[in-house]
């Protein structure tokens, strides 16, 4: 039997990051994270690339430019979508967890969702560091990891 799994040594890979500029406190916060996980599984800052999107809308169609770029070996998204009193967080969520799906079904190279969909900002900014861990860090680890399960499986 084979088992496959990748490993958490980013060295060599370039690591592309969409994060949304929308809800900023929090997304700051995730971006952060990220770049100092991949920084921590030495991944080189010269071989990280980070686009700022206005909203989390507009992820999924940058995340599509970078996997399609052929530059990357791996795509982290971060955003935060916060529930309002209006159906506007349903359509958003909906549309940006719908579009990094479908990018990471595609497979040309892992796309890592680390949007936050919240019914609070406090929820967001716990996870966003202050309590529950930061899931920028988590996208971060899943994005070296899968990088290098696409590399074995390649």
């Amino acid at each position: 039997m084979e088992i496959l799994e990748g490993c958490l040594d980013g060295q060599n890979l370039k690591i592309a990051i969409a994060v949304s500029r929308f809800n900023e406190v929090v997304t700051k916060s995730l971006l952060e994270g990220a770049v100092a996980q991949l920084k921590r599984a030495a991944v080189s800052e010269s071989d990280i690339t980070v686009a700022w999107v206005p909203g989390a809308f507009e992820l999924p169609g940058i995340a599509a430019r970078f996997a399609k770029s052929g530059e990357f070996d791996a795509v982290i998204v971060l955003g935060a979508v916060i529930r309002g009193t209006t159906p506007h967080f349903d359509h958003v969520s909906n549309a940006v967890s719908s579009g990094i799906a479908h990018l990471a079904r595609e497979g040309k190279i892992p796309v890592i969702f680390g949007v936050l969909t919240t019914d609070t900002v406090e929820q967001a900014m716990d996870r966003a560091g202050l309590k529950c861990g930061n899931k920028g860090t988590d996208a971060a680890l899943a994005a070296v990891e899968m990088a290098n399960l696409h590399k074995r499986i390649s």
